[in-house]
């Protein structure tokens, strides 16, 4: 897997992935490329210099900014971890439900990193898969979170039960997520891009929490809704 690009390669040298190598393309004169270079050269990571050409070669985006860090296949953690995390931090779990659009599900890496979230869970079927794209786009913020991939998210939902941990899914018709106590042991699903959250989720939870709108469009990107929920989650903890 290949992580690409000056912010997403600076994320991977401070975080506990395992990087094979990193290429640096030769001739960087810049400020953050120099900064960037030297902080590659104390994490000890083995890294050499290349020509452009042979960036632009492996780059799976066009936008390696001279930069690109080859890691071993994204590892995902286990469904226990997440859990574990959430009971003894009590900052909420995201579970995705159908996130088939690997920037959607990058933004959302990247918001749940910065809102803090003791971890993400997608499924293994009609989802986007961690991969170059995605950490890219989360800007790095894959290495930091935990993330687990399940082959069911239902059961996965059913196991987080378990544990008294609350399930919301996030979708229209239910109570105001500003009205709602999203503190404790707290878990949100956000549903794909098209469905929404899957009916049999939705009945599998314990609440169904709103995002109240007032434009004449109903809806907002999966991504956007996910960061609304995750910060409010976060500002009613603020508050305790």
């Amino acid at each position: 897997m290949n992580v690409e690009g000056r912010n997403a390669v600076r994320e991977v040298i401070n975080s506990d992935k395992t990087v094979d190598k990193i290429l640096v393309q030769n001739g960087l004169r810049d400020e953050q490329s120099r900064t960037l270079i030297n902080a590659i050269k104390e994490s000890g990571v083995k890294f050499s210099f290349a020509e452009k050409a042979v960036l632009d070669k492996m780059s799976n985006t066009g936008k390696h900014q001279g930069f690109i860090a080859v890691l071993s296949e994204y590892t995902y953690c286990e469904i226990e971890d997440i859990i574990d995390e959430c009971v003894k931090t009590q900052k909420p779990v995201v579970i995705l439900d159908g996130i088939e659009d690997a920037h959607n599900l990058g933004s959302i890496i990247r918001t749940c990193e910065c809102g803090g979230v003791s971890g993400i869970i997608i499924g293994k079927h009609r989802q986007a898969p961690v991969s170059d794209t995605v950490i890219r786009i989360s800007e790095g913020s894959a290495t930091h979170v935990k993330i687990a991939r399940v082959t069911n998210v239902n059961n996965a939902i059913k196991q987080i039960k378990q544990n008294n941990i609350f399930v919301f899914s996030l979708e229209l018709g239910g109570s105001s997520i500003y009205k709602s106590n999203l503190t404790g042991l707290t878990a949100i699903v956000v549903g794909g891009e098209d469905t929404g959250v899957n009916s049999l989720t939705k009945k599998l939870s314990d609440g169904v929490i709103t995002i109240p709108m007032e434009g004449k469009v109903n809806s907002l990107n999966a991504s956007v809704a996910c960061g609304v929920a995750v910060f409010e989650a976060l500002r009613q903890r603020s508050k305790l």
